[in-house]
């Protein structure tokens, strides 16, 4: 398997490997673009974006500045908005419902490191799959961890570290997140 094939599996992988330095920096410049240009050339943001995701549903609004690694691991549905200085660390899957609304300074992080000093060292990495369902509300400076899911119509709160999935209709917040309310 390739490098690019390992990561996009979920496998350790080299971040280092040509390609994906190569495909890293094709993302960087067109998420420069993105971020440098006119805010009232609405068109030309919505085609750059659309251009950075790998998948983007109808009604997509994205405030500069956004950050991401790759962007065709990035999927969305309709309706969704993200708020200024947004992260997607998309070594694998980042997927978005529809009607998904995300705050500012909200962090997606499915990369991550072996615990093995020795493996980390030497530049290895893998990547979880993050979901996010519909009608889900990530609060201001979020943090969503490797492998998270959370479910339909669930409230994230503002400054919530979340490390671990979460089922539909529930408010969460805290570091390490918890259930502090269910909505129905």
């Amino acid at each position: 398997m390739t490098e690019k094939e390992k990561m996009l599996a979920g496998q350790l992988y080299q971040a280092g490997d040509p390609e994906l330095v190569a495909e890293r920096l094709k993302a960087r410049k067109l998420v420069k673009t993105f971020n440098d240009s006119d805010p009232e050339d609405t068109e030309f943001r919505v085609s750059q974006i659309r251009k950075i995701f790998g998948k983007a549903g109808k009604n997509l609004w994205v405030e500069p500045p956004f950050y991401c690694d790759y962007g065709y691991n990035i999927e969305v549905g309709d309706d969704v908005f993200f708020n200024f200085n947004c992260v997607v660390l998309d070594v694998v899957k980042v997927t978005l419902g529809d009607r998904v609304f995300v705050a500012p300074n909200v962090q997606f992080y499915p990369a991550t490191h072996p615990l093995d000093p020795v493996q980390r060292g030497e530049m290895w990495e893998y990547g979880k799959q993050i979901t996010i369902g519909n009608d889900v509300w990530i609060g201001g400076s979020a943090v969503i961890c490797p492998g998270v899911s959370i479910a339909d119509r669930t409230v994230v709160g503002a400054g919530a570290v979340v490390t671990k999935s979460f089922p539909a209709d529930v408010l969460i917040g805290g570091n390490p997140a918890k259930i502090i309310k269910h909505l129905v």
